[in-house]
C-alpha cells in the first residue's frame, strides 16, 4: 500500500502551485493537496481544528511555507497518528524575535501586512516576486506564481498573515517524535537559510538540509530534486532508518 502524503500550499497561493512537485513524485506516494482553510480569525487552534477534520489520519503531513508551519503544528497535535513530517521553506517562527532572530524582521512583516490591507492584489504580486527571488529564472518563476495567486478575499488573506505571525512551532517540532525532514532554500528571501542550525537544534533526530542556488519558489524550480529527496526520506523512514 502506498503512503499518503498531504501537501499543504503556502499563503496567498492556490494548491495548483504544487502540481509540478506532485507530478515529480510520479505516483510513488498518494499525494493530495488540500486547500488551506479560509478563515477570518487567526487563532492557530481554529485552523488546526479544520485541517484535523479534513485531513486523513495516519498519513504523512507536508507543506510549503505557511503550509509547512501548519503541517508541523498538526503533526505535533496528532503525535503517533502522523506518519511523518516534511516542510519546504518553512520556519519554526515566521517573524523574528529576540529568542528566534533568524526569521523575517518584525518591521518588514508589519509593512507587508499594511500593504496587504491597502492593496491585497498588488501585495500578492509582490509576494510572487519575493518567492521567485533567488531562482535561476526569477522572472519566469514570478509569472508562474502569479498565475496561481489565490482568489481569497482580503479578510482571509489578512488572517493568514496574522496566523504566520502568531504560529510558534518550536515546542511542536521538539515534541514530535516521528520522522522529520526540513528543506530550506539557500537564496530564500522570506525564510533565511541561516535558520538551519536553529531548526536542527530543535530536532536533533531529524534532518535539515539547504538546497543551493534557489529561492522560496524551489517547489517549482527544483521539483524533481525535491521529489527525490522526499521519496528517499519516506523510504528510509519505512525501512526504519529514520
Amino acid at each position: 500500500m502506498r503512503e499518503t502524503l498531504m501537501l499543504l500550499p503556502g499563503w496567498g497561493l492556490e494548491g495548483a502551485v504544487l502540481q509540478p512537485l506532485v507530478d515529480a513524485l510520479g505516483g510513488e506516494v498518494k499525494v493530495q493537496v488540500p486547500a488551506l482553510p479560509r478563515l477570518t480569525g487567526a487563532a492557530p487552534g481554529d485552523w488546526l481544528d479544520e485541517l484535523d477534520t479534513r485531513l486523513p489520519h495516519d498519513c504523512w503531513l507536508a507543506g510549503w511555507s505557511l503550509g509547512g508551519m501548519l503541517a508541523s503544528a498538526l503533526a505535533a497535535r496528532r503525535g503517533h497518528r502522523c506518519r511523518g513530517l516534511i516542510t519546504l521553506a518553512s520556519n519554526a517562527c515566521f517573524v523574528a524575535s529576540d529568542n528566534w532572530p533568524q526569521a523575517m524582521p518584525a518591521a518588514t512583516y508589519a509593512a507587508f501586512y499594511q500593504s496587504c490591507q491597502d492593496n491585497a492584489g498588488a501585495t500578492l504580486k509582490r509576494f510572487a516576486m519575493l518567492c521567485a527571488q533567488g531562482g535561476a529564472d526569477a522572472r519566469g518563476l514570478s509569472r508562474q506564481l502569479h498565475s496561481h495567486l489565490s482568489r481569497s478575499d482580503e479578510p482571509a488573506l489578512l488572517a493568514g498573515l496574522r496566523l504566520l505571525a502568531s504560529l510558534d512551532n518550536r515546542a511542536a517540532l521538539a515534541a514530535f517524535t516521528g520522522p522529520q525532514l526540513h528543506l530550506l532554500a539557500e537564496q530564500d528571501a522570506l525564510v533565511p537559510a541561516a535558520v538551519s542550525d536553529d531548526l536542527l537544534g530543535l530536532v536533533p533526530a531529524g534532518e535539515v538540509d539547504v538546497l543551493e542556488g534557489c529561492g522560496h519558489a524551489f517547489v517549482l524550480e527544483q521539483s524533481h530534486i525535491l521529489a527525490a529527496l522526499l521519496l528517499d526520506f519516506i523510504r528510509e523512514a519505512n525501512d526504519g532508518g529514520v
